[in-house]
């Protein structure tokens, strides 16, 4: 991990540990809502911002940023609920030895239904499409408009929640002079809650692409973060920062990645 790095996660984590001290009354809150977050599909409006900073780009050792919202809105139905899930990236990819692009990435949804009763394992399943909405497709973009089936499954025992979710997904339509597209998108996750409103885990997000060739498949990262629930005025949120550590990657792919989230928490809309 470079000093940079580390830096950056240490001051992050102090930043943690204050915003953590602001609301001692509201620790029972913190503590609820710090395991409905760790549920993908919990009956709960969320807005996460997640910052990722990827270094060991490239022949030239550089770093690539990324910033994805992400929300998280939920429908409620009598027997089914129905919960849609947007990842909106916007990059910035080093090109060359100085130069780099900067701009937005092909968005990311999935719908999925889930019983509306309450259950553990809760688990849900549905669609999941890529939107070629890339500013520049041929460095930010695939050019390919692609669906495939995506499904999550949660359990909680005691402090600790774990699961998985997963989509694959097929290029259906796109520019013809750019490759199919054939993509696995893996987020496994185990968190032990501390009390608080805090938590540990891990949260990798494991891809394959299928298309690439023998050696060039996986990106396979290693590693923990550390979370808080916290309040923004009157506004709960949850706090979080991590380094994640690639075993595995394609030629050229980041070596490891610091992950720094911001994420604003809607409960009373529900």
């Amino acid at each position: 991990m470079s000093k940079k790095s580390v830096i950056l996660v240490a001051a992050v984590s102090l930043g943690l540990v204050l915003c953590g001290s602001a609301r001692a009354e509201s620790r029972g809150e913190a503590a609820k809502l710090a395991r409905t977050i760790q549920n993908p599909i919990a009956n709960l409006i969320t807005l996460p911002f997640q910052y990722n900073y990827n270094g060991g780009v490239g022949q030239y050792d550089r770093k690539s940023l990324d910033l994805f919202v992400q929300p998280v809105i939920p429908f409620d139905g009598d027997k089914w609920n129905v919960i849609t899930r947007t990842i909106i990236p916007v990059k910035s990819v080093p090109t060359g030895t100085t130069g780099s692009v900067f701009g937005f990435g092909d968005i990311n949804l999935n719908i999925l239904l889930s019983p509306a009763e309450a259950a553990n394992p809760v688990w849900g399943a549905g669609l999941a499409m890529y939107l070629p909405t890339a500013s520049n497709p041929e460095v930010l973009g695939t050019g390919q408009f692609s669906l495939g089936p995506t499904g999550v499954v949660f359990y909680s025992v005691g402090k600790a929640t774990m699961g998985v979710f997963a989509n694959n997904v097929w290029s259906v339509a796109g520019e013809s002079d750019r490759s199919d597209v054939s993509f696995l998108f893996l987020q496994y996750f185990v968190n032990y809650n501390l009390g608080g409103g805090w938590a540990i885990g891990t949260v990798p997000i494991v891809t394959a692409n299928w298309m690439a060739e023998s050696g060039e498949k996986w990106s396979v990262p290693w590693g923990a973060q550390l979370s808080k629930v916290t309040h923004f005025g009157k506004r709960p949120a949850n706090l979080l920062a991590g380094y994640y550590y690639y075993s595995d990657h394609p030629t050229g792919a980041a070596d490891y990645q610091v992950r720094l989230q911001v994420n604003l928490l809607y409960p009373e809309t529900r």
